[in-house]
């Protein structure tokens, strides 16, 4: 079990219920290669004007995904900075 973290703050954008391991895997997370490799497709083809309209809707449902991802791992970097600055108390 790993340790959760006590933040005393009304910082809404900290992420206060993780460990340092669950926001640490989360900064450094990434896509996985068969996301990646279809992302990659989908925007080729979106470049050369050839998807369906199910690309179409697939591709907007990865780039939402994406975008929503890259907040929270910017809201775990942010929480590992704030922690690393002001020395958070570990229960």
């Amino acid at each position: 079990m790993h340790t959760q973290i006590t933040i005393s703050t009304n910082n809404q954008e900290l992420l206060k219920d993780l460990s340092l391991y669950e926001l640490e895997a989360l900064a450094n997370s990434t896509l996985i290669p068969k996301t990646q490799i279809q992302l990659q497709e989908l925007l080729s083809k979106n470049t050369e004007a050839t998807l369906s309209t199910e690309e179409t809707h697939l591709l907007d449902h990865l780039l939402a995904q994406i975008d929503y991802l890259n907040i929270f791992k910017t809201r775990a970097k942010y929480t590992l900075k704030y922690l690393q600055q002001n020395q958070a108390s570990i229960d």
